[in-house]
């Protein structure tokens, strides 16, 4: 019968596993990392909430896409809390952690990634069903996405506590990855692979859409005097999407990677002297999305600003900025949606398709 070490220290199964804990991060070099990571965390509070704030403010934004994409920013809002928490128990401290502050710690992070894959996941199904049946918006209630939101959470937390229910190695250590101590090397495996085809499903999907959508509107343009803009604003809404998408898949692609590779047991990969650098790379998608809603939607960087500004306008801005849809979705009496050749042909999808072009890039 294996004996278990449920009461070691980590620095145990750090030397057990050989596994560097960076004890050269020291003085200047941590100062230095703590300063960017302080940056970029607070970054990351700041701005998640203005869009988190930008979704409840403006009832333009009332719509599934924008719950799940405010969703999405309260996942970047929890990986900031994960990052910090991280900050301040790696290097060094990592072996003079207990296994539980140690399964607390990396817990918080993969419940981060999964609270993010997941509803990325679920924003793909909800854009598939909506333009697949040429509608801009989808006919989710408010109930429903309540629903998927709770669940997103529910999945999120459980694969965050997967190792602490049991799949570790804390009772066989001849199993135990490198790169995560109390791990054991089926479980990266396993973690990772599913990541990885997630993100591959994703990209399909999404794909699928942009190419259908572009198809489309190419057909519909034809027959249509509109602007280009106008026409071409089905495929701006897939590109922001999409942007969102690789930037994610972009910076947790190389770090997945890595947990395969320690997960197979490659002892010549030399994955302990790009862990750091990738773990960063993570870190700054968090970073990323917030300045992607903003650059690639006008609405949302109007109303942020706003709040940026703590001013309120008059009404006659709101008139002229009630005719500038959001480059997503477009506001509608019709909460069951519209249909795209008819948005086309009537100039309804995104108003008078003046807004920036920027998007068309």
């Amino acid at each position: 019968m294996n004996e278990c070490y449920y009461d070691k220290r980590m620095d145990f199964f750090y030397n057990k596993t050989k596994t560097d804990t960076a004890d050269e991060w020291t003085g200047p070099q941590l100062i230095v990392v703590l300063c960017f990571g302080t940056f970029f965390c607070l970054f990351i509070f700041i701005s998640n909430s203005l869009v988190i704030a930008a979704v409840v403010k403006n009832k333009r934004f009332h719509f599934p896409f924008y719950y799940l994409l405010a969703n999405l920013a309260a996942a970047d809002f929890f990986a900031g809390i994960a990052y910090v928490f991280l900050m301040f128990n790696t290097g060094p401290v990592s072996k003079t952690l207990t296994v539980n502050r140690w399964f607390l710690r990396q817990g918080l992070l993969d419940t981060s990634l999964t609270a993010s894959l997941v509803n990325l996941l679920v924003i793909a199904v909800e854009r598939h069903m909506s333009i697949m049946r040429m509608k801009i918006h989808s006919n989710l209630t408010k109930k429903r996405v309540t629903f998927l939101i709770i669940s997103i959470w529910a999945i999120a937390i459980f694969m965050g506590a997967v190792p602490t229910l049991g799949w570790n190695c804390l009772c066989d250590i001849t199993v135990c990855s490198s790169l995560a101590p109390i791990y054991s090397r089926s479980y990266l495996v396993f973690w990772s692979v599913l990541n990885l085809v997630v993100f591959f499903i994703m990209v399909v999907v999404y794909i699928r859409i942009y190419m259908y959508v572009q198809r489309k509107t190419n057909v519909l343009s034809s027959h249509t005097s509109g602007s280009i803009s106008r026409r071409r604003t089905p495929v701006k809404l897939m590109k922001t999407v999409m942007t969102v998408l690789g930037a994610f898949v972009v910076c947790w692609t190389p770090g997945l990677v890595v947990l395969l590779l320690d997960g197979l047991n490659c002892t010549d990969c030399g994955i302990q002297n790009v862990k750091r650098w990738f773990l960063l790379l993570a870190l700054l998608n968090s970073v990323m999305n917030p300045i992607i809603y903003s650059y690639k939607d006008d609405e949302m960087w109007g109303t942020m600003k706003r709040m940026i500004c703590c001013s309120s306008e008059d009404k006659s801005q709101e008139r002229r900025s009630s005719r500038i849809p959001s480059t997503v979705l477009c506001r509608s009496t019709d909460t069951s949606g519209h249909y795209i050749e008819d948005g086309i042909i009537q100039g309804t999808i995104c108003g008078k398709g003046d807004l920036g072009d920027k998007g068309n890039s």
